[in-house]
């Protein structure tokens, strides 16, 4: 029989089964969270908040989410509801009057982080509860297959001379990570980034639409946006903001870093749920979250769409934002989006 380190006295199987529960818990296992959830389930309908129109990166993670939960009968009907708005106020006004409700769910990102920093939010992220941050995304910057900009360093070079020269569309807000994700390397490339002409959309397939309707220039968005017109030869990306190179359809767009500038946009997606649900909602969300981001499905996703698997538990969520939020204050302060 086991011994107790601290005693050298023989463990009871009751105190063995106690210390095994413990340890499945420290170590975030999805088996460890199933008791503590068992007193709750969701339903009978579950909305889904995503702060993004329909046919963007936001909403496509939330509907892949929403239909592997109702698969791996985790929840009942799970209703995706787009509500497209600047710094997704519409969203975190519908989780602010959802309180104490835990059949309402929101897209968690990084987006929130920057609009915190600007102070637009009418509510801190802080004030909601976190489930779990899924996957991390990154930034690229796109042109029509026909534009002249060959590279990245055939665009600072561009707006080196006059940065107001080009158009450059983003989603959704002023100030969030796909507008830093472009910000960032002009700005390592000596470009007066606070004379950009930078014009917002309601999403990223709307500016994409814009792109290659010849009413923009460039466009700055995450990978999973551009993975079909990509595929289809309409336009060519001149970077992609990500530490090395990435795969699939992908595999020929260079990094920034490959192309003499230091600069690295990603941003992390995940969920959140009102404030004043209970640990065991939470904990049942949690557990749910992650069961399904280990199916063959989502890990197919992820690849198609060129996300890394970044799972973490509520814990480690809200530390990473906090850290994100304390590194873009500098850059939004350099933009004059906020002041110094």
């Amino acid at each position: 029989m086991p011994t107790d380190p601290r005693t050298m006295q023989p463990q009871s199987p009751t105190r063995r089964t106690f210390l095994a529960g413990i340890a499945a818990l420290a170590a975030g296992s999805a088996a460890g969270r199933v008791a503590a959830a068992e007193s709750w389930s969701p339903g009978p309908r579950v909305e889904f908040l995503v702060p993004s129109g329909p046919g963007a990166a936001l909403d496509a993670s939330a509907r892949k989410l929403a239909r592997l939960l109702e698969q791996q009968r985790l929840s009942p009907a799970v209703v995706v509801s787009n509500r497209s708005s600047a710094h997704g106020v519409v969203v975190l006004q519908a989780l602010q009057q959802a309180e104490r409700n835990p059949n309402v769910l929101a897209t968690l990102s990084s987006s929130l982080v920057y609009s915190e920093a600007q102070g637009a939010l009418p509510v801190p992220y802080t004030e909601f509860t976190p489930l779990a941050t899924l996957l991390t995304e990154y930034v690229v910057v796109a042109v029509r297959a026909d534009s002249p900009l060959r590279t990245g360093s055939d665009l600072i070079a561009r707006l080196r001379q006059d940065p107001t020269a080009l158009s450059i569309g983003i989603a959704t807000t002023l100030g969030n990570h796909i507008h830093l994700g472009i910000a960032r390397p002009l700005k390592a490339g000596q470009v007066d980034v606070t004379r950009l002409r930078v014009i917002p959309y309601k999403s990223s397939a709307e500016s994409l639409t814009a792109l290659l309707g010849g009413h923009l220039d460039v466009i700055s968005a995450t990978t999973p946006n551009v993975v079909g017109q990509l595929k289809a030869g309409a336009i060519r990306l001149l970077a992609v903001a990500a530490p090395q190179r990435l795969g699939g359809v992908f595999a020929d767009a260079p990094t920034w870093r490959e192309q003499g500038v230091n600069a690295v946009g990603q941003s992390v997606q995940g969920v959140m749920a009102p404030k004043g649900i209970s640990a065991t909602q939470q904990a049942y969300w949690t557990r749910a979250l992650r069961e399904v981001t280990q199916t063959p499905d989502w890990k197919d996703f992820l690849v198609l769409n060129q996300w890394q698997d970044n799972f973490q538990g509520p814990q480690d969520t809200a530390t990473q934002l906090a850290a994100e939020y304390r590194e873009v204050r500098a850059l939004l302060a350099e933009l004059r989006l906020v002041q110094a």
